[in-house]
């Protein structure tokens, strides 16, 4: 190591030891590509994950956690869908809240196995949390985010005439229903979010982005049919309860450029000017690194430290400027 890269690792050291950090998990934290979603799978994979966030707190760290729940809430809207017939199908932010409760659950219990494993006594807590976003928000009058099961071209047709459900062509493996994606503006729990974690606590909150609310003229809160972005509803979260490092999770160790390409390169740390150039410029693609790196610099410029882009497996080292990529102002 170079006397500059040391001088560098150090500083990056020294600042972060004993950080408020926000960790927002990938899916694959909760369940992997071609699995099918058993309990027992969901469990296993997230005592693994478990097994690593402990390592952070064992480092000095306090932390949030969020997560995704792509995968959940599809199965939700699945069962739903199945059993219409028999039981009154419940509305998107309706199986959103219900996705949040049960990852929540898987987390909040296997953190308290794997604390009491390592004979550390700290509160767990997973709290079912909105994000409020804006009735005039152009997403809805644009829906673009794919939820649900996946419908041949005649079946999509049904459930678009019977429905009225918005269909689109999903990367060639069939129909699947788009709804909107608004920009969430704030998470409406922040208060007890930041009181809990301030007090000690790990708290699990704002899963899949947050279940989406509108806020009318004297203060009543409605649900709608919406998803937002997770990573996005992240740095929401991160900046409003005062975390020093927001740390992204997901299934590749870093940012790259061209990725899947011959001419691929990785990025181990960036600024900010340099991310919103690479936005600007398309490297990253929509609905998987783009928001991750967005949700980075907006985090950045709303007064957090720095945001760690890493893998699950590579997440305590990239905490510490070993590995992943490091966005900073």
């Amino acid at each position: 190591m170079s006397p500059s890269s040391y001088l560098l690792f150090a500083i990056m050291a020294s600042d972060l030891m004993g950080s408020k950090v926000l960790v927002a998990l990938g899916g694959n934290a909760i369940l992997k590509h071609n699995e099918k979603g058993a309990a027992e799978k969901q469990f296993e994979n997230i005592q693994k994950t478990c097994a690593h966030l402990v390592g952070l707190i064992r480092d000095g760290h306090r932390i949030a956690i969020t997560h995704g729940n792509g995968p959940q809430v599809g199965s939700i809207l699945l069962q739903n869908e199945m059993s219409r017939d028999i039981l009154p199908p419940m509305p998107l932010d309706v199986c959103g809240a219900q996705s949040q409760g049960m990852i929540g659950y898987m987390l909040q219990q296997s953190m308290r196995n794997e604390l009491n494993r390592v004979n550390l006594s700290i509160p767990v807590v997973a709290l079912v949390t909105q994000t409020i976003v804006s009735e005039d928000d152009s997403a809805f009058g644009n829906p673009t985010k794919p939820i649900g099961p996946f419908y041949d071209g005649f079946e999509a047709q049904s459930v678009q005439q019977n429905k009225g459900f918005e269909m689109v062509e999903d990367s060639g493996r069939g129909y699947r229903r788009v709804v909107p994606s608004p920009r969430p503006k704030k998470i409406v729990e922040t208060d007890t979010v930041k009181a809990l974690i301030d007090n000690g606590t790990i708290v699990i909150a704002a899963g899949g982005g947050g279940i989406p609310v509108v806020v009318s003229e004297n203060g009543r809160m409605k649900g709608v049919v919406a998803v937002i972005d997770k990573d996005l509803g992240a740095q929401i979260l991160a900046n409003d309860i005062g975390c020093d490092v927001l740390l992204m999770l997901t299934d590749i160790d870093r940012v790259y450029l061209h990725y899947g390409e011959p001419n691929q390169a990785c990025i181990d740390r960036m600024t900010c000017v340099r991310a919103k150039r690479y936005l600007r410029e398309g490297h990253f693609a929509p609905g998987s690194m783009a928001p991750k790196v967005e949700a980075a610099v907006k985090f950045i410029d709303g007064g957090g430290r720095r945001a760690v882009i890493s893998s699950l497996e590579t997440g305590r080292e990239a905490l510490e400027g070993k590995a992943g990529t490091t966005i900073t102002s």
